[in-house]
């Protein structure tokens, strides 16, 4: 297990403090309403908790990933949904961070880390999720900008962003199929932008998730993120950082908080007479739970560590996506059965851990993409 230092210590704790002070009341409320409290995101940013690893002089902490995971991991310990949404505020921003102008930097990165816009990014279409590649919204040059055509599906903050980065094709006739993407910023009030919210979801429902319209949206080519043709290459380089705080993190918060209330529940229930903590198959399965997170995050914080020392090894990052989403299920799943008929019940506060948990399985990259990364990158390597 890592050893954390006491600033770690203190921002894991002040993080607890906060999602326990200020998740707990409203989070079921929220989850049936579909809907988010602003108040949440605003009072996260007051006190420093979004975009901590973006540099001081664009209104971050100047922090690492390991300390964003450390956050949201406390955040998604009392609600997944709750967490995605604080995720979601900044999601992009790390893309900017990694190839957008120094005006850019200063335009859009401040106002995200205070709480004051929000970002979203736009790659996944109706035809094109995981195979990004393939996507169809197109961005045609036409004077001093571009004017982008598309359809993008299960956006986050479609409805709420201030600005997304949209994933379009730039060069048509490019016979690289992965040199004719870019990346560009589009503000959310430009005309020709329309959103559509969706609504019934399983999972994270208070998270605002969208469909996208750019009908001849037109945009500054200063909009442009990096040069033209690299935008499947940074959307890869950015994937590499999200996929941790935005799905390791969220996972092993689920599964802790998952395996408290299992705790807390087999502690005061009681079966044939006996305290169900009593039963050695009960004590088998918590221990198989808290072994299995245990391990998940580990490897989590493994690769946040090795990423914010400069060593990005996309196989590793790609196994702890993989594995922290997947045990969250299983944890989540456990603790239902734990539970016993009670496990299903609103009121026991137990089954939206299992509902939060599946779609991290799904979203950022699904755990069977994650795992053709790491045999090519093993592959490859060997």
């Amino acid at each position: 297990m890592v050893e954390l230092t006491s600033e770690q210590r203190d921002i894991k704790q002040a993080a607890r403090e906060f999602a326990e002070k200020e998740f707990k009341e409203i989070a079921r409320e929220l989850d049936e309403k579909e809907q988010f409290d602003d108040r949440l995101w605003k009072k996260a940013a007051e006190l420093g908790f979004l975009g901590v690893f973006i540099e001081e002089e664009y209104g971050g902490a100047g922090l690492g990933h390991f300390e964003q995971c450390l956050i949201i991991e406390e955040f998604a310990r009392i609600d997944g949904g709750i967490a995605q949404c604080m995720v979601a505020s900044y999601f992009g921003t790390q893309l900017i961070k990694l190839f957008g102008t120094e005006e850019q930097k200063q335009k859009y990165l401040p106002p995200v880390c205070a709480g004051q816009w929000r970002t979203g990014m736009a790659s996944s279409e109706p035809d094109a999720g995981s195979d990004v590649a393939s996507i169809a919204t197109t961005a045609i040059k036409d004077g001093d900008g571009y004017v982008i055509s598309g359809n993008k599906m299960f956006i986050t903050n479609a409805n709420i962003a201030d600005f997304l980065i949209v994933l379009c094709i730039t060069d048509p006739q490019n016979p690289r199929k992965h040199g004719r993407l870019s990346t560009i910023i589009v503000e959310t009030n430009r005309p020709g932008y329309e959103a559509n919210k969706l609504h019934g979801k399983l999972s994270i429902r208070c998270s605002d998730t969208g469909e996208v319209a750019f009908k001849q949206v037109r945009v500054p080519k200063e909009n442009l993120v990096g040069k033209e043709g690299k935008g499947f290459y940074q959307l890869m380089d950015f994937f590499n950082r999200a996929r941790l705080d935005g799905g390791g993190a969220l996972a092993i918060g689920t599964a802790q908080g998952a395996l408290e209330k299992a705790i807390s529940h087999v502690k005061k229930r009681k079966a044939f007479g006996n305290q169900l903590a009593g039963f050695q198959i009960v004590q088998a399965k918590i221990a198989e739970m808290a072994t299995l997170l245990e391990a998940g995050r580990s490897l989590l914080y493994r690769a946040a560590i090795k990423l914010d020392k400069g060593e990005v090894d996309p196989a590793l990052i790609a196994m702890a996506k993989w594995y922290t989403c997947e045990i969250a299920v299983k944890v989540a799943d456990e603790a239902i059965q734990l539970h016993g008929g009670y496990g299903i019940l609103k009121e026991y506060d137990v089954e939206h851990y299992w509902r939060d948990a599946k779609v991290f399985e799904i979203f950022e990259g699904t755990k069977e993409i994650e795992k053709i990364l790491i045999a090519r990158q093993l592959l490859g390597r060997y």
